[in-house]
């Protein structure tokens, strides 16, 4: 076998390391955010709008790097729980506002120690979570990277 070969194993490819690690992260937060009443993807969204709030759908969306057509139905499922309102903007009737709601902003002071929790989980503190995030930079938040080109 050639070291060409080894580059097509499973346990060498980039890809499986990180859609495994990222299926690994969301069952360690499952067990810790079920006491909120929140799924992985639905504290995303919260996280953004503990951030900031109002926002659009849109942004919203932009931000997660999620489809409007994905973050719409969590937005609904926020709404339907109390957390969330969809409004009409005050600036353009025609844009609706997500914002957080009495109990969504309560919810954050429960949400604080969520950090912790999974830090607690995988044996790790802040400064070597710090670093495996920065290390993920360049694949999570920007746009695909162009496959370089044969001349």
């Amino acid at each position: 076998m050639t070291d060409s070969d080894d580059l097509l194993k499973l346990e060498n490819q980039l890809c499986f390391a990180l859609v495994t690690a990222a299926r690994n992260v969301v069952a360690i937060y499952r067990p810790i955010l079920e006491p909120l009443g929140l799924t992985h993807p639905q504290y995303l969204v919260m996280l953004a709008l503990w951030e900031r709030s109002p926002r659009t759908l849109n942004d919203l969306a932009a931000d997660l790097a999620m489809d409007p057509a994905t973050a719409s139905p969590l937005v609904k499922r926020l709404e339907k729980d109390g957390l969330i309102a969809r409004e009409r903007s005050s600036e353009d009737e025609r844009r609706l506002d997500i914002r957080l709601t009495e109990a969504g902003r309560a919810l954050r002071s429960r949400a604080l120690e969520v950090p912790h929790q999974v830090m607690d989980a995988v044996h790790m503190d802040v400064q070597q979570v710090t670093a495996l995030r920065d290390g993920l930079s360049p694949f999570a938040g920007r746009a695909p990277i162009e496959p370089a080109r044969t001349p």
